[in-house]
């Protein structure tokens, strides 16, 4: 398998206040991990900065410009109680955007098999109107929009196995059959979305998981909810959403996950994607706050990646 890794420094001049779990520190323990020799096939590129219209593919105009503005000249900002922003978050937005849709032409180009680009600030939370959960714009669904448009991706699946829900993900595709969302994820948990008989048009899939549980719960809910539903889709691309924070040692959860977890989930997700799609798979970080589980969870899922 070719994978590539997207990175770009710009994603570490995204500031967050003193204490702040989503912190430059991840993209450097993640640096560190990816610097083995065990990575030495990978592909890395410096992801591209998006163009700002690529945005309204999701948001609209009054909502980027009202982002734009709130962007300070200097020190920090909170567009939320828990998001932030500094004087270069406008730019890693718009770098990570740029990744993920990058990422899609190169999968599509048959340039690679598949990626991970390997971001921030996160974008799972954001909605179609709003800012929230540490994200600004939804990136995975700006990417998801970009395939339709442009290479005329007729059903895409999104797998989201960050453990706090992805609402804005959710949001922005509640009655679109074209895109698939299917989330596991605690809850009770932030930001208290993600029930089962949450459905949109027939198009969502919620497998909300106890706190405590581990493994052999979250195996079961991909068992029984999220492979067979991505199966019965036949998608055209899978995007990951691959938040890490359902590993035992994340302090923002109590899902006690290892990084093998995350090994046998994106391997049950390559078995799909090498039958529907070609292998067209693009996973894009979002949680993750213990630097160590992060760092293992995502060495397990791109050396997964590389292997096929």
């Amino acid at each position: 398998m070719t994978t590539r890794l997207y990175t770009h420094p710009i994603y570490l001049e995204h500031l967050t206040p003193e204490g702040h779990p989503e912190r430059p520190e991840r993209l450097l323990a993640l640096e560190k991990a990816f610097a083995s020799e065990a990575f030495g096939d990978l592909d890395r590129v410096e992801a591209p900065r998006a163009d700002e219209e690529v945005i309204l593919l999701v948001h609209p105009e009054a909502y980027l410009d009202r982002i734009r503005k709130a962007i300070p000249e200097s020190g920090l900002t909170h567009i939320d109680a828990d998001t932030s922003a500094s004087p270069k978050s406008f730019e890693a937005a718009l770098t990570a955007i740029g990744g993920v849709i990058d990422a899609v032409d190169a999968v599509f180009a048959g340039q690679s098999d598949n990626a991970f680009v390997a971001s921030r600030p996160p974008g799972h939370h954001a909605e179609t109107h709003t800012a929230m959960g540490f994200c600004l714009f939804n990136h995975v669904a700006i990417a998801a929009r970009h395939a339709q448009r442009i290479h005329g991706a007729e059903r895409i699946a999104i797998i989201d196995w960050d453990v706090h829900h992805g609402n804005g993900t959710q949001d922005i595709f509640w009655q679109d059959p074209t895109v698939h969302y299917l989330s596991s994820h605690q809850m009770p948990l932030f930001p208290g979305t993600g029930a089962k008989n949450e459905t949109g048009a027939g198009n969502i899939v919620n497998a909300p998981l106890s706190p405590h549980v581990g493994s052999d719960h979250f195996r079961e809910a991909f068992r029984s909810r999220i492979l067979p539903a991505l199966d019965n889709l036949k998608p055209d691309l899978v995007l990951i959403s691959a938040g890490f924070d359902a590993h035992h040692r994340d302090p923002l959860a109590q899902i006690n996950l290892t990084e093998d977890d995350f090994d046998w989930a994106t391997g049950k997700l390559m078995d799909i994607v090498a039958q529907s799609c070609d292998n067209r798979l693009v996973s894009v970080l979002e949680g993750g706050y213990d630097l160590v589980g992060l760092a293992e969870s995502a060495t397990a899922h791109v050396q997964r990646l590389m292997r096929g």
